[in-house]
């Protein structure tokens, strides 16, 4: 039990720390929504499988109009989704996303899980995705969140009863929803938890539908709604000043790497909810009904609530720190409760309350960002009591040191006191980063082999400051993490997270590299340093048959945060070849073989991530024509430093700067991914690229979409050409080539089946379905059980130049150094001029 109280503990101090995000100090009207949820005894569980799928209408309205303690168990970080806003893809993606999640989750009020399942991207049915991801791995994920959070009631947001109609990942978080419901009671399943935690049986399970699963409007209003509770989410919050649809749209725009900004919205609006399993509310308006949500549901419970709802009726706004005596006391009532999961999480909320009523600020700021095992710094502590309650500060005391002072002062009204601690950082702290990429997983697994991570959303901190004090006789412990608290003139005072670095990294600047023929090539590798006057060296490591000119090279750095970057001379095989290069720090007696990247954007915490440093080293036998290639940027992707890689010139093109003529210089002309979806300015730009090809240019269009980010462009081809959802998922899906003579598949690299060996996550998307006859689709692709699909590549002549448009996946295949990828864009950018595409019959 002592080992499930621990575990309990950490989960709820989570879901407290903001992890620097600026220290929230509650008004006297928000003490007091807080002390409403304080005084409700229920909780729900919403489960889905992405970052966006949770309906943060009703998550908003659970948590701050039913006062239910919410949560979201997000079985993916969102891997496999692509971003909008800046170049993070894959793992990085993943931890930018799990930080919008929790800022979401700061503004609608609820908590967030995860489980281990990697978003491995697309995937059309259950049978693949519980396949790749590891059903029972996963299955147990769920189980074990169910236990831990103890939702009595559960809300999935898809339909476990519709596999193969949306996208795999959806119907599958419903699947093992349904099925853990049951589970989580069994002390026979997934028994090796139960020595952490304990079983739970929720009450009730749900689905969220809507019209949208039924196909319309008209078809919902006839549907039978017997077992449907409908939920008015729209809700306006006098004590919050804002309604809750209000409240839900701040929370969803939180994922801009989605494109998920939008307007705020007011009025009334329906939420259905469909029972799946347990008793159906009597009233249908209230999915708690009949369950006991007060205090009496907690054995010892009903003196604790007698206190807290008398404090809720008479709440004092204007001078919420006089209710601190009954707060207290109704504390100290609580810690003789025997039920640990309401004890703990009650004494955690109950605990932030009498902190704020009693207007009480509580920091611990490092004096940098970061430091090293082993180093050392000062941290400052403030401490303000701005009430007239009579507060001592006893003692201040850092987590994992032995660090401790004993002011034992009173904390007058208003009046701060500042306090210094010389922090020396033990040799074995671990490094931060988050916990479930320090070791390689699978494609649809992370590897955490501790269960006590498993569903937390962030790496628990490293140090937390513990002030101990005493109101009028009774000693309460508040944690604080710390954290490094700082300004900028042009941002003003900002909170970000105390890291712990190795004292140095090293990193490529290239991720891949190509080696289109047998000369060498420099290659830069950069060690940053994140201590002072560090000294060492600096190996390179390689496989069999790269040659390098040095084993290894020293480096000295004075000041941290400066850098270092040092050139070997890498010497490819004289065959095709890949493999990957590694630098090794060796320092101090230590190696170090990781990179520091850093994700740094105005709406969530800075994050330190740290991941082995390598780079995909290639030697391909490629040739190409043409030199200057221009290239209109899009959502973002690394295709310009790909083509670079392989001796081409590219330049950025500003759709501004557009005009008739200025396209003539260049070789060809290639149009980012989603362009026409996020460059609005395009539009009135696509006579000029029409022109271009007219007059002998060759133009290659990456794939766009019909969706969120903007509307179909009707012009998007010199000829009508239609896009589809059409996609296929399967990287390693057979490959036709069904127009063999095709300059694409022959000039100047002749592709064949095995150039689509080695692709990764897909082979692509938002395939057209129609085209007009003008077109040649070249190659041939399905899913398993689907019928092929022929609009991956379409090519067009028109005038005297080429249109091509493609829906493959290069973006994601060229950074990750795909051979063959490399070869078929090389070939869609050296169509020679005049030549006819073959026809098929």
């Amino acid at each position: 039990m002592r080992y499930f109280l621990a575990f309990l503990a950490g989960i709820l101090l989570c879901s407290n720390i903001t992890n620097a995000q600026k220290p929230v100090q509650q008004s006297s009207s928000e003490i007091y929504h807080s002390l409403e949820k304080l005084n409700f005894l229920g909780t729900a569980l919403y489960i889905a499988a992405h970052p966006d799928d949770e309906n943060t209408r009703l998550i908003s309205y659970l948590s701050n109009e039913t006062k239910a303690r919410t949560g979201y168990l997000s079985l993916t970080r969102g891997d496999g989704g692509q971003n909008l806003i800046g170049p993070e893809l894959r793992e990085l993606l993943g931890v930018l996303r799990t930080q919008e999640l929790l800022a979401a989750r700061r503004i609608d009020g609820g908590e967030q899980f995860f489980s281990r399942a990697n978003d491995f991207g697309y995937s059309k049915h259950p049978d693949e995705t519980l396949e790749i991801w590891n059903k029972e791995a996963v299955l147990g994920d769920v189980v074990w969140a169910i236990r831990n959070f103890k939702p009595d009631v559960i809300i999935n947001r898809f339909d476990h009863r519709s596999p193969g109609t949306t996208h795999g990942h959806h119907t599958s978080s419903a699947m093992l929803s349904f099925e853990a419901f049951d589970l989580a009671s069994n002390k026979n399943a997934y028994s090796k938890q139960l020595e952490l935690t304990e079983t739970w049986q929720p009450q009730r399970l749900f689905f969220n539908t809507s019209w949208w699963f039924y196909g319309s409007q008209e078809k919902f209003d006839e549907a039978d709604k017997s077992k449907m509770v409908n939920l008015d989410i729209g809700t306006y919050y006098p004590i919050l000043g804002r309604s809750n649809n209000e409240i839900a749209a701040l929370a969803s725009s939180q994922h801009l790497c989605q494109g998920f900004g939008r307007l705020s919205q007011r009025g009334t609006e329906n939420e259905y909810v469909e029972l799946l399993k347990g008793s159906m509310p009597k009233n249908a308006n209230d999915i708690f009904e009949g369950i006991d949500t007060s205090w009496s549901r907690v054995p010892g419970g009903k003196a604790v609530g007698e206190i807290l709802y008398a404090v809720e009726k008479n709440f004092d706004f204007a001078n919420p720190s006089k209710h601190l005596p009954q707060l207290l006391e109704a504390y100290e009532l609580l810690q003789k409760v025997d039920d640990q999961y309401w004890k703990a999480l009650k004494s955690q909320e109950l605990k932030n309350i009498i902190l704020n009523v009693g207007g009480l600020y509580l920091e611990a700021s490092a004096e940098t960002a970061f430091s090293n095992p082993g180093g050392k710094l000062k941290v400052n502590i403030e401490a303000v009591n701005r009430s007239s309650a009579d507060i001592v500060l006893k003692t201040i005391s850092i987590s994992s040191t032995d660090k401790e002072l004993k002011p034992s002062i009173a904390l007058k009204n208003n009046e701060k006191q500042t306090f210094e601690i010389d922090l020396d950082i033990p040799e074995a702290t671990d490094y931060t980063s988050p916990y479930w990429l320090k070791e390689k997983g699978t494609l649809g697994m992370y590897k955490v082999d501790d269960q006590k991570l498993i569903g937390k959303p962030e790496t628990p901190r490293a140090f937390l400051a513990k002030f101990q004090l005493e109101f009028n006789g009774k000693t309460l412990t508040f944690e604080k993490p710390v954290i490094y608290h700082y300004a900028k003139p042009d941002k003003g005072e900002l909170f970000q997270p105390f890291e712990i670095l190795p004292e140095a990294t090293a990193s490529f600047s290239d991720k891949v590299l190509i080696f289109a023929d047998g000369e060498p090539k420099k290659i830069s590798v950069t060690v940053k340093a994140h201590a002072d006057n560090i000294k060492g060296e600096l190996q390179l490591s390689h496989s069999k048959g790269w040659a390098v000119d040095a084993e290894s090279k020293p480096f000295e750095i004075a000041n941290k945060g400066d850098e270092q970057t040092l050139i070997f001379t890498l010497t490819p095989p004289a065959d095709e070849d890949e493999n990957f290069i590694s630098p090794v720090i060796k320092l101090n007696g230590k190696e170090i073989t990781k990179e520091l990247v850093m994700i740094d954007y105005d709406h969530v915490p800075t994050q330190s991530v740290l991941l082995p440093s390598e780079a995909k080293v290639v030697r391909l036998n490629i040739k190409k024509s043409g030199e200057h290639i221009g290239y209109i940027v899009g959502a973002g992707d690394e295709v310009p430093e790909s083509l670079s890689q392989i001796g081409y010139i590219v330049h950025t093109i500003e759709p501004s700067s557009i005009a008739k003529g200025s396209l003539d210089k260049y070789d060809a002309v290639v149009v980012g991914i989603r362009a026409y979806n996020v460059v609005d300015e395009l539009k009135f730009k696509q006579r000029y690229l029409f022109d271009y090809v007219e007059k002998g240019g060759n133009l290659v269009v990456q794939y766009n979409t019909a969706s969120r980010w903007g509307n179909q462009f009707e012009n998007l081809a010199p000829y009508p050409i239609t896009l589809s959802r059409d996609r296929v998922t399967d990287e390693n899906s057979a490959v036709e080539i069904i127009d063999k003579k095709n300059t694409l598949v022959n000039y100047p690299n002749k592709i064949d089946a095995a150039d689509f060996n080695g692709w990764v996550q897909e082979r692509g998307l938002y395939f057209p379905d129609k085209w007009a006859k003008e077109f040649t689709p070249v190659l041939s692709m399905s899913d398993k059980g689907e019928s092929d699909k022929k609009g991956s590549i379409l090519i067009a002549p028109y005038g005297k130049g080429n249109y091509i448009y493609t829906g493959l996946s290069f973006f994601r295949e060229l950074p990750a150094g795909v051979p063959g990828a490399y070869k078929l864009f090389a070939n869609m950018l050296s169509v020679e001029k005049n030549v006819q595409p073959t026809k098929l019959n």
